[in-house]
């Protein structure tokens, strides 16, 4: 028989189980095999092995379940949204009449933009203590330029200079400025209103709609051209208002015309889906949903919006509180950082190093001008006034810091201009063309944003500069499709920052150049120095 000691072949797996033999020692123990050193490196990268398995389905399934979670949670707020009339439809069976009149007062889903409760991305993230930090860290910026003013004045002065004379200039001639919002704020209240209410009264029932829509059209169109177009220019222009009353007239014209067609393009959809010689009073809006929509901080017309429960009044003075606070650093950004740089270069003739060293330079107060307005506007003023009229949707701007695309930015940066546009402007190009012409369209998207970009900056400074104009159509529009939603990773985010920061900085170093140029190099001064060059 044969002996099953240690020299007996093993089996293939290796087992480790004792068997007796007569190779014993007097301790009773086994010598160990040949190639058990080896069978210990077998079973220890199987164990990896099943580690590394065990990993990648841990990671798939984490990616599964937030995928179902995001779908859940879409699919949830859209079935919020429609809560109110599925509702009343399942349990409270409609005629198809009634049916009729309740889909012509409410958008078809998917078809346009919802509106649900949710707070502002920066008021959930100043709750996180390390992104409050960096809040705190531009509040220690302004009270080192604050700090910084009052020793230089005091050196130069020998006192304490408090009289902020450049915020005083600014908002120059503001009585005036008040007096013309009015005038445009209630000639908004009333003109589209009553047109619309004119038109929708007598379309239905008419036997020559196409001439009362004619009409009604061509009286809007007269009054935007007029009294939102015409009238704030011609006040600005006419009185030589300061910048920053410049901004806020202009500013509120461009707002009204948009609210104006918002109002129109959404329900002129209702009246032309009545049924003919059938007056409907539900296609037109209430008075007071009309007045609530020109205050709300949105472009886009609804007939309701989803409200808080309760207005925070300490919320508002907070959000009002911190405009200030942005109105002051600007004060400051531009005392310390630029007049004392523009005033001097004004003064030179062009020089190509002076200009770069200019713009990189202007990189730091155009960055920092950039975040405060993008906080002071975006965040603070319409989350003060969403909250004192309790309006729920607060998205008014997404996590552009984090995109790695410039069409990510352009879509993010500020949500309730970019839905209007989306709506109104390439969705109704599309919807004209038969869905044919996207790339046209986008061309129409930027062209209307970059020519008005460049009429408030025309307008509010006093001369025509296009550089806006021609970083939106030219630079705007390459990096839109080069830089676009395929680019993933840091390095992009990284190359988006680095492309915006140095906009900002031509921005700041052309403008501020012309601005100066303006005022201490007139055109009329040039005229005389070149007819004396040429007597010479």
């Amino acid at each position: 028989m044969v002996n099953e000691g240690a020299g007996a072949p093993r089996s293939r797996r290796g087992s480790h189980k004792v068997v007796p033999s007569s190779d014993q020692d007097g301790t009773g123990e086994v010598p160990c095999p040949s190639n058990g050193t080896v069978e210990v490196k077998h079973i220890i990268s199987a164990k990896l092995q099943l580690k590394k398995k065990a990993e990648h389905l841990k990671a798939d399934l984490m990616r599964q379940f937030d995928t179902q979670v995001n779908e859940f949670m879409d699919s949830l707020i859209e079935e919020s949204a429609s809560l109110g009339s599925s509702h009343v439809s399942t349990v409270f069976p409609l005629s198809d009449k009634e049916k009729s009149k309740l889909r012509h007062t409410r958008p078809s889903q998917g078809q346009s933009k919802q509106f649900v409760i949710r707070r502002s991305l920066l008021d959930e993230l100043f709750e996180v203590n390390h992104i409050r930090t960096i809040y705190h860290m531009f509040i220690a910026l302004l009270i080192l330029f604050i700090f910084s003013t009052l020793v230089v004045d005091f050196i130069d002065e020998g006192r304490l200079v408090l009289e902020f004379d450049l915020l005083v200039y600014a908002f120059g001639q503001f009585p005036l400025v008040v007096v013309t919002w009015m005038c445009m704020f209630l000639s908004t209240l009333v003109v589209p209103y009553v047109l619309l209410s004119v038109w929708a009264g007598v379309y239905p029932t008419s036997n020559h709609r196409a001439l009362w829509t004619v009409l009604a059209g061509s009286l809007l169109l007269l009054y935007q051209g007029l009294c939102l177009g015409f009238l704030p220019t011609y006040v600005v222009l006419k009185n030589g208002l300061p910048p920053a009353s410049c901004f806020i007239l202009i500013l509120e014209q461009v707002r009204l015309i948009m609210k104006a067609h918002s109002f129109i393009r959404e329900n002129v959809p209702r009246v032309l889906s009545l049924e003919p010689n059938k007056a409907n009073s539900l296609a037109v809006p209430q008075f007071t949903q009309y007045i609530y929509f020109l205050f709300a901080p949105t472009l886009i017309y609804r007939d309701k919006y989803p409200r808080n429960p309760c207005i925070r009044w300490g919320y508002v003075a907070t959000k009002f509180s911190q405009v200030l606070g942005c109105l002051f650093y600007a004060y400051y950004i531009f005392v310390r950082l630029c007049i004392p740089q523009f005033h001097s270069i004004s003064m030179q003739l062009f020089d190509l190093r002076a200009m770069v060293l200019c713009v990189f330079n202007s990189i730091l107060p155009g960055v920092l001008v950039l975040f405060l307005a993008f906080f002071a506007f975006l965040h603070c003023w319409l989350n003060a006034f969403a909250e004192m009229l309790r309006f729920g949707d607060r998205m008014f701007y997404k996590d552009w810091w984090n995109s790695t695309s410039f069409a990510n930015y352009y879509r993010t940066w500020n949500v309730v201009v970019h839905d209007w546009l989306y709506y109104y402007v390439y969705r109704d190009f599309l919807w004209m063309t038969q869905k044919r012409f996207r790339a046209a369209a986008m061309l129409v998207v930027f062209t209307v944003s970059a020519v008005v970009h460049e009429y408030v900056l025309a307008i509010c400074f006093g001369f025509f500069y296009p550089v806006m104009f021609c970083l939106f159509m030219c630079f705007g529009m390459v990096f839109n499709f080069v830089l676009n939603d395929r680019r993933k990773g840091p390095i992009w985010n990284v190359i988006m920052w680095t492309l915006l920061f140095l906009g900002q900085g031509v921005l700041i170093c052309l403008y501020s150049q012309e601005w100066y140029a303006q005022r201490f190099c007139p055109i009329q001064e040039v005229n005389k120095v070149l007819v004396l060059g040429r007597f010479i």
